[in-house]
């Protein structure tokens, strides 16, 4: 998204800290939706405990389980338009679950007084399951005193017609390994040789890349941008070495830590470097982390996820909190 992490896709669900600004912000408070908030470190501080408790439900392989993986049960609310759902609709296309897991898909139009919205749009679907209007009424009816942002992605349970999960991390590994009975999709994107590996990998690519963007974008001081800026083009520098040497992230196979880098890449000249003022340094600056960018859009089914004009469209809010007193970097000219 960026979506309302603020809503945006600086994702509060994987430890990002989105600054506190001005602007009104969107959310649920004790199940009603609000659109008149102004952000405080009480609220954040109070959505923020309850993320920790809500929709963190997991669905397994396990019969005997609570919420046991079953072909036709389960569906996921998206949008093309937001990199973290972006790697769910990627998870659900490489695994081949497009029969087994149902779909939604929300318009990237995100900056509305309601927020996320259905639609029979050519960039998005009804509700296919409940028929509703609005991401924040299935928010409702499965938590009526939910407090906190409504985001995407949403895995939902069509049986108990509640949200079992709304982490994107956590939305990955169910639809990799939950679901192999109906999937045709062989790989495993988080084998257990590798763990160690692809937790620290990721963390570095969350932290530094999939939400330093952000911390640049959305920075309400100098240092703040400066600081994120830093961070995120040491960390570029450093994967187009690595991925200079090697064909992926962690060697000759494609692990889940491509798939969290993946979603920026795709979206980094189009929306971060104009828009978020990550303007060190174009993508293709990076002829190695370009070309890598290209291997994973080429493996099948992975092109049919990416949509530019939805991308595009998302980011164009005037609710983005971007300070216009930030002075942007300067462009590294060779």
């Amino acid at each position: 998204m960026i979506s309302t992490r603020t809503e945006t896709s600086l994702s509060e669900r994987v430890g990002a800290v989105p600054p506190i600004s001005a602007q009104p912000i969107k959310m649920l408070i004790d199940g009603a939706w609000r659109t008149d908030l102004v952000d405080t470190p009480a609220l954040r501080q109070r959505r923020m405990a309850e993320r920790q408790i809500a929709f963190r439900d997991v669905i397994s392989a396990d019969p005997a389980s609570a919420f046991p993986a079953q072909a036709g049960r389960y569906h996921l609310y998206v949008s093309y338009a937001c990199p973290w759902a972006h790697r769910a609709i990627l998870y659900r296309r490489l695994k081949r679950l497009e029969d087994v897991v149902g779909m939604s898909v929300l318009h990237p139009k995100w900056g509305g007084p309601q927020g996320w919205r259905f639609g029979a749009t050519e960039m998005s679907t009804p509700d296919l399951v409940e028929d509703r209007q609005y991401l924040y009424e299935v928010y409702q009816a499965s938590k009526p005193d939910f407090t906190g942002r409504v985001t995407v992605p949403v895995l939902y349970d069509t049986q108990t017609k509640r949200i079992v999960n709304n982490e994107s991390r956590e939305i990955m590994r169910m639809l990799d390994g939950a679901f192999n009975h109906w999937g045709k999709g062989c790989q495993n994107f988080y084998p257990p040789n590798l763990r160690r590996e692809i937790d620290a990998m990721n963390d570095v690519i969350l932290k530094n890349v999939a939400e330093g963007v952000y911390r640049a974008g959305f920075a309400q001081s100098q240092e703040r941008y400066d600081k994120a800026v830093a961070a995120l083009f040491e960390t570029l520098d450093h994967l187009e070495e690595r991925v200079r040497a090697q064909p992926f992230l962690l060697g000759n196979r494609v692990t889940e830590s491509d798939w969290h880098l993946f979603p920026v890449l795709v979206r980094f000249d189009l929306v971060y470097v104009p828009i978020l003022r990550c303007n060190v340094r174009a993508l293709a600056a990076y002829p190695a982390l370009s070309a890598y960018m290209q291997r994973l859009y080429r493996l099948p089914g992975v092109a049919q996820t990416v949509k530019p004009d939805q991308i595009l469209l998302h980011y164009d809010e005037p609710e983005l909190p971007i300070n216009p007193n930030i002075v942007p970097a300067r462009p590294a000219i060779h």
